[in-house]
């Protein structure tokens, strides 16, 4: 007797997805038939910096999703997960489907914290999702064109992502014939790599006009920003850059979930509640070895991710992944260089920057041929 094909529901394009995606045929060999529900587009953070500082074109960071699906005759619903009913596993979409499924793959990225509810306020950009950051381009370049300097910039979040947010805005204001005024706020002197490599980085900054700031913004005026400590600040766009944490449609499934909001899964990436939901990139997290969300560990992840899925069909045992405990970093710091740093080695310059542009390059440009896309230097 035919076994019917286990009915798998892909939620989100991230990293690890679209290495599904393109094996989607062991995946139908194994008897496990995939759906994707996910945007049509897939930007790639990665070059994010370098499309804010106006040294990218916005098309190098994106990759068409929904040629992606087509040319591996996968399913998918460009739409959003609105909810979930675990108990007859079944998925309520933003498009109006209603979706059943024997196992779920959840790869949804994250997005930016916003503790004081400032994101909705007038002039204010959270990283993510990253189309905001390039309306934040637009404006920034407008208001240059209109008033001749630099708008008053204030970045909220000194981890890597705010320090590389105010380089690529730095970027960005002196390719526009400006002089930069940025602030970065940061709650605690940032330890995230080598001090040495920190201290380089920061006086580069200082030199093209970002000033480093010790507090937290916890509120929004008409042209200003306020700090815990009562000061306020000059503020004419506010990003934030204050840490990343898991869509509020992870929390919404009842399973156990991190202080982020990030599903808790176990080795093999199955909910430590339910193992017919697995997790994979920033939405996730390995509650035995956590590690931040960083892309690196979606890719990483993606083979393990594939096989454990097909054992849904075939009955073989799963694999366990072991996240690694260093990592490669490199920050685009907006003006031809970078900082790269693994553990205790780092380099600071131009060398930086030509191996990050290798790495995003090779991994966009690899995922726009697979789409079936005609690439053109």
């Amino acid at each position: 007797m035919l076994r019917s094909p286990v009915r798998l529901i892909l939620v989100g394009a991230g990293h690890a997805h679209l290495h599904v995606l393109q094996r989607a045929s062991l995946l139908r060999a194994a008897g496990v038939e995939p759906v994707l529900v996910a945007p049509g587009l897939f930007s790639y953070s990665g070059m994010a910096a370098g499309v804010l500082s106006g040294a990218l074109e916005q098309q190098k960071m994106r990759v068409d999703v929904a040629a992606l699906a087509a040319r591996a005759g996968v399913t998918h619903f460009v739409a959003e997960l609105t909810g979930a009913d675990r108990s007859n596993r079944r998925l309520h979409l933003s498009d109006g489907h209603t979706l059943s499924y024997d196992a779920l793959s959840l790869n949804m990225g994250s997005r930016t914290r916003d503790p004081f509810g400032l994101a909705d306020l007038d002039a204010v950009w959270p990283v993510k999702p990253l189309a905001r950051l390039l309306d934040l381009r637009d404006w920034v370049q407008a208001r240059i064109r209109m008033q001749g300097q630099s708008p008053v910039v204030v970045v909220a979040g000194g981890g890597p992502t705010g320090f590389e947010v105010a380089a690529a805005l730095a970027g960005l204001i002196e390719r526009s014939g400006a002089r930069p005024c940025i602030h970065l706020i940061c709650r605690s002197p940032p330890t995230w790599a080598p001090p040495r490599a920190l201290a380089g980085t920061i006086e580069r900054l200082r030199r093209r006009g970002v000033e480093i700031l010790r507090g937290e913004v916890v509120g929004r005026g008409p042209g200003d920003c306020r700090l815990a400590n009562g000061q306020t600040l000059s503020c004419d766009a506010l990003v934030l850059a204050t840490g990343l944490e898991a869509p509020q449609e992870i929390r919404d499934l009842g399973l156990p979930v991190s202080h982020e909001g990030r599903l808790e899964i176990g080795p093999t990436l199955q909910s430590m509640a339910d193992p017919s939901i697995f997790g994979a990139g920033d939405c996730a997290m390995i509650r035995e070895a956590p590690r931040p969300p960083a892309g690196v560990f979606g890719v990483r992840a993606a083979p393990v991710l594939l096989d454990n899925l097909r054992s849904l069909g075939d009955g073989r045992a799963p694999r366990r992944y072991a996240p690694q405990k260093t990592w490669l970093s490199i920050l685009d710091l907006g003006d031809g260089t970078g900082l790269a740093f693994r553990g205790g080695a780092w380099s600071l310059g131009r060398g930086a920057l030509a191996l990050k542009r290798r790495i995003d390059h090779g991994f966009v440009e690899r995922l726009r041929r697979a789409s079936g896309e005609v690439l053109q230097d």
